[in-house]
């Protein structure tokens, strides 16, 4: 992606049918015309409109347009949402998948949405990806090939190193969830945690922290200050509970220093993801933690906010970045979703894209947030 990436479309993709990700999309349009504006959905007309019958409310009118090609983006009037047609195997001139129910049919459709979007980012022909949340089951009974991928981020890898012609394992890709006060780099994704135990090694870390190195200094504009939480409580105590500290992530990280990453030792995980939070006008001793695995360092982002949290995948050769939640099949259907963090996700793109850097989750003196 070169300069010239600022001036392409956003794609937005559908996410699961039968979740609160359409409503979320027609939310965003209808609340946030500016920020949505060069925006388009890779998705379904009719579950849009279907989305867009549930939230517009009485007397308001929120038109789903088809493209014929992508320069129609620009064309469209403000809260009208753009959507490239994709066309499902299953749900093909049928019905909009159910509310609430895990079907393979959706999870087909919101695969097929990933992968077209993806493609275009890949050929850059999209300045930016931003994708709804997707069922990991339905993307599962889909079928090949989805049922190899247990989320966005390993599919987004596959397509990517296929496109680069490489391997996955030469394309290693982190994910990272931000929101106001705090960010957090997973060593570890979508495995069991005996798995994700297993994952911490020398090699792992090293390259998490190489990882949050490059991509951080170049959102911020400078050397990020890593926090890395340890894996045992108190960080081992000293080799009391637990070596990994002593014997694998404090190697990572002094070899990661002799390459230039400010990283701390390895710290008590109870505490580091504290000292890393901003507070208005009081930035946090750290710009990001190093979390083992996945519920480590996702608990912690989601109880400060998940509303204002934002998905961003490190490592890919595009902009990808995705709201902090999932289907919420609960209440999909009842026009209750919030859009808000579909918006930030949209917003955090925008900055990402390259030629349009500025501070990522920076805080002004004033305590002002700034994106």
């Amino acid at each position: 992606m070169t300069e010239s990436t600022r001036s392409l479309p956003i794609a937005i993709t559908l996410g699961d049918p039968a979740g609160i990700g359409p409503e979320t999309i027609v939310k965003a349009f209808r609340d946030a015309p500016d920020l949505t504006r060069g925006c388009f959905v890779v998705g379904d007309v009719a579950t849009l409109r279907r989305a867009a019958a549930v939230v517009a409310g009485p007397g308001v009118a929120l038109p789903v347009a088809t493209l014929a090609d992508l320069q129609g983006v620009l064309d469209c009037p403000p809260r009208c949402i753009p959507v490239w047609q994709i066309s499902s195997t299953i749900l093909a001139g049928g019905e909009p998948a159910a509310f609430g129910r895990v079907s393979a049919g959706a999870g087909q459709l919101a695969g097929d949405c990933v992968v077209w979007a993806a493609k275009a980012a890949l050929r850059g022909e999209v300045a930016a990806l931003v994708t709804a949340p997707l069922n990991k089951a339905a993307l599962s009974l889909a079928g090949a090939p989805y049922d190899d991928f247990p989320g966005h981020t390993e599919l987004l890898q596959s397509l990517a190193a296929a496109h680069l012609k490489t391997s996955v394992t030469q394309l290693p890709v982190r994910m990272m969830l931000a929101n106001d006060e705090l960010r957090v780099v997973l060593v570890s994704i979508h495995v069991s945690l005996r798995q994700a135990l297993a994952a911490v090694t020398f090699e792992q870390v090293l390259e998490s922290l190489l990882i949050t190195h490059r991509s951080l200094q170049a959102i911020l504009g400078r050397a990020p200050r890593i926090g890395v939480a340890g894996l045992n409580p108190h960080a081992g105590e000293g080799g009391l509970f637990g070596r990994e500290e002593l014997d694998i992530i404090g190697p990572a990280v002094m070899a990661a220093r002799a390459q230039g990453v400010q990283a701390s030792d390895p710290l008590a995980p109870d505490t580091v993801f504290m000292r890393a939070r901003a507070q208005p006008g009081q930035p946090g001793e750290f710009d990001v933690v190093l979390a083992m695995y996945h519920d480590q360092g996702l608990i912690p982002v989601k109880y400060l906010g998940v509303d204002k949290g934002v998905n961003v995948t490190l490592g890919l050769p595009l902009v990808r970045t995705s709201p902090d939640h999932g289907t919420a099949f609960d209440i999909a259907g009842t026009g209750k979703a919030d859009a808000s963090s579909l918006m930030e996700a949209i917003r955090v793109a925008r900055q990402l894209i390259p030629g349009a850097r500025v501070d990522f989750i920076e805080r002004e003196a004033n305590g002002s947030v700034r994106i």
